[in-house]
């Protein structure tokens, strides 16, 4: 018997509209606040994304910044062009890859994002304020194990694996300092921990 025929349509119709229906309204609330948090810097989502991945993969090809920004290439091409056009972005080829187009940020790229971190307002977020409960009840955030189970099903182990990436990358490269975000210096990891 196959797998899809040991569950009912009813049931698929019902997770499936669950799913969706949870799914959008959460977009919604983090589209709104993410559109608000970024609007003094002229980005909008999709360059932030993109910014946000160049950084976390120091040299992200196209193919990449569209998988991990679920985005189409064309869309993923197009933005990172308009954030070349300012200044944020290169474009390159590798020696050993000449096929690929690789994306880095520039300095000023690299400003920008952390310019971005540092206004941020963990007030102004409702997800994030709506998960304080949960928090506050259990002691931390919800983990969401059965969701990243269900996007590496559908993304594949590689999406999940840039993902955790990403969250180590930002875990350990950034310190906290009187509510203010500040880059971890190379070589000062050790020093920002103790």
């Amino acid at each position: 018997m196959e797998h899809q025929e040991l569950h009912s349509m009813k049931q698929s119709i019902m997770y499936s509209h669950k799913i969706a229906q949870l799914s959008k309204a959460l977009w919604k609330s983090i589209e709104k606040d993410w559109q608000a948090w970024i609007k003094p810097f002229e980005l909008n989502i999709n360059e932030h994304h993109i910014l946000w991945i160049a950084y976390n993969l120091e040299g992200a090809s196209i193919t990449d910044i569209a998988k991990f920004g679920v985005m189409h290439v064309s869309t993923a091409f197009n933005f990172s062009k308009k954030l070349e056009e300012r200044g944020l972005l290169t474009f390159s080829k590798r020696n050993t890859d000449k096929r690929n187009t690789y994306i880095y940020l520039t300095p000023d790229g690299e400003s920008l994002l952390l310019e971005t971190f540092k206004s941020y307002n963990n007030q102004t977020y409702a997800v994030y304020n709506g998960s304080l409960p949960i928090k506050d009840l259990y002691g931390k955030f919800p983990e969401f194990s059965e969701l990243m189970s269900i996007v590496k099903h559908i993304y594949g182990p590689d999406f999940i694996r840039i993902f955790e990436l990403s969250l180590s990358k930002f875990e350990e490269g950034f310190t906290e300092v009187n509510g203010q975000l500040i880059p971890v210096q190379k070589g000062d990891s050790e020093a920002s921990t103790s």
